[in-house]
């Protein structure tokens, strides 16, 4: 077996804390690529290099070398940018008792109350008037902006019975300033050093402001916030800088799409042609028919890598009790009969002897017939590309938490599999 090794771990840490939302994150990658000679994919580009095309919360990646040709299948590695959080509403200024407050919307199935008694900083992206024309621009505030102050126990009387119940809209509103607070559209103002009736609209989203890191004895574990699904990001992309200089009979893609967390279904969601896009203008540089298209799908291949659940020892009851999933156990395979993952025999047989050839253990996940189980981007890229697909992750407890646990050994791991899915 390969030795464990928790160094990619560590050097993820910072891609993790550089990236507060979704925008953030394609930016990160970006800049790996960028360092690794990727560059942006244009029309009058040749086939052989190394490409990237990037929009929102999305971006696309891929090395075409001199030997491959319009036969050569497509290694693809997908994952996800956005993770569950709070989101300021469009007309967010709100005043209680004397307290400022921002209202925000919950995205995704955030548990709620891990959001509660936090430091939470400011983040996303912002549309501005510029001279005839509007530029989109990023925000970033560290600050410890946010606040959000649970009820006391003494005063909540159900607490003991029924534990916490939060209103999404009555409970989940932070507080961050006493009196007469600047608008919000000041205050982005203020942060772009532009006038407030130049910022036109914005998505911006609150943070949990502390930092990934190593923890646990040994430091077994990694958390951070937004493991689901950016750890799987950034693990891809370094496998995809990993065999860019020799790729094998494939050709090996990065894609990163966002709004996974409410279904896929936006211009840069798995659900949509964003990907396929992409490498219909890969097929276009490598002058490939119809019938050459049709044998490349055929013989491709697309890991779905996202967040897999580890086995809680607090709450043993809610896992399949013949399909544990350790912390630090290896890449998980995901398996459901009903589609909610999309690998099948094929896919898994190919996913599993790449961890064969890598060195590194695997394991093999399937919920409770009697819970619900969830979804990832695998079954809407499968529909979208007519490619087979495989589930795939790193093992995680407190999954959709605001601050969330893995091992830190499984993500050099499950890069040494990516890496070899990738070269095909």
């Amino acid at each position: 077996m390969r030795a464990p090794d928790p160094s990619v771990a560590a050097a993820i840490c910072a891609d993790l804390d550089s990236s507060p939302t979704p925008y953030h994150a394609v930016e990160t990658v970006r800049a790996h690529l960028e360092a690794a000679g990727f560059r942006p994919f244009t029309a009058d580009t040749g086939p052989v290099g190394r490409w990237f095309h990037a929009e929102g919360g999305g971006i696309i990646a891929w090395v075409v070398a001199e030997h491959h040709d319009a036969a050569s299948p497509l290694r693809i590695v997908g994952a996800h940018t956005d993770s569950p959080n709070l989101r300021i509403k469009p007309q967010p200024d709100v005043s209680t008792l004397g307290i400022a407050q921002l209202g925000v919307e919950v995205y995704g199935g955030a548990l709620t109350n891990s959001w509660l008694d936090r430091e939470l900083g400011l983040a996303g992206r912002v549309v501005v008037r510029s001279g005839d024309g509007l530029q989109v621009r990023l925000v970033r505030d560290d600050r410890p902006l946010l606040r959000i102050p649970q009820l006391a126990i003494h005063l909540d009387g159900e607490f003991r019975s029924s534990g916490l119940n939060l209103n999404r809209q009555r409970h989940m509103v932070p507080m961050w300033g006493l009196g007469e607070a600047p608008a919000f559209r000041e205050y982005l103002a203020d942060q772009l050093s532009v006038r407030a009736d130049e910022v036109v609209s914005w998505e911006m989203m609150a943070h949990d402001l502390s930092p990934a890191r190593l923890a646990g004895l040994d430091d077994a574990f990694l958390v951070s916030s937004r493991l689901d699904n950016q750890l799987s990001c950034f693990v891809a992309t370094r496998s995809l800088l990993e065999v860019a200089d020799g790729p094998g009979d494939a050709i090996p893609v990065l894609a990163l799409f966002d709004h996974e967390e409410v279904g896929s279904v936006s211009t840069t969601g798995a659900a949509s042609p964003f990907l396929r896009r992409q490498i219909e203008r890969i097929w276009a540089s490598l002058d490939a028919d119809l019938e050459a298209t049709i044998a490349a799908s055929s013989a491709s291949l697309v890991i779905s890598a996202d967040g897999a659940h580890a086995t809680h020892p607090n709450y043993a009851d809610r896992h399949e009790p013949d399909h544990r999933i350790a912390l630090n156990g290896g890449p998980v395979l995901k398996i459901n009969a009903n589609q909610r993952y999309a690998t099948d025999a094929t896919s898994q047989a190919v996913f599993e002897l790449a961890c064969r050839e890598a060195e590194v253990p695997i394991q093999r996940f399937v919920s409770r017939t009697d819970l619900a189980c969830g979804s990832t981007i695998g079954p809407a890229t499968a529909g979208e590309l007519g490619i087979g697909v495989v589930d795939a992750g790193v093992a995680q407890l407190a999954m959709h938490s605001a601050r969330e646990t893995a091992g830190s050994l499984d993500p050099g791991w499950f890069e040494a599999a990516l890496s070899v899915s990738l070269r095909g």
